[in-house]
């Protein structure tokens, strides 16, 4: 009967334990809006596990709303970068031809050749004939 009394004043030893871990469980729990809500009813924690694919759907909606985004912006400043780049080259463009326009004058040539020697004609170009038989 030792080996009964022993087991029985050992039940009763643990089963207080027991209960008192139950209670600081509960007593654990913090009061927010989530747990409150969850803990009175006003939705369940099925209710709650059956909208996570939706919730995760909305996630992933999200996640893709915001990489189109970024993906847009770096495409406008591209974009913006080149439209810089054109202007710029239009401008050396216009330049370079005024330049070749003023180079090209007949008095801008005369300027370039004379150092080479060469001189304007004064007197009008004459007129070569050939006759038929000559040739």
């Amino acid at each position: 009967m030792t080996n009964r009394f022993r087991a029985e004043s050992e039940e009763e030893e643990f089963e207080p334990e027991v209960q008192l871990e139950e209670k600081e469980v509960k007593a654990e729990l913090p009061k927010n809006f989530f747990t409150t809500l969850l803990m009175e009813g006003v939705v369940s924690k099925e209710a709650a596990t059956e909208t996570l694919p939706f919730i995760v759907f909305l996630a992933m909606l999200g996640m893709f709303y915001i990489a189109n985004r970024h993906f847009a912006e770096r495409n406008i400043r591209a974009i913006d970068k080149l439209n810089k780049e054109v202007k710029e080259l239009s401008w050396d463009y216009k330049t370079l031809k005024a330049d070749l326009m003023l180079k090209s004058t007949q008095t801008e040539v005369a300027k370039l050749v004379d150092t080479l020697g060469l001189h304007e004609p004064v007197e009008p170009p004459k007129k070569v004939i050939i006759k038929e038989n000559e040739y």
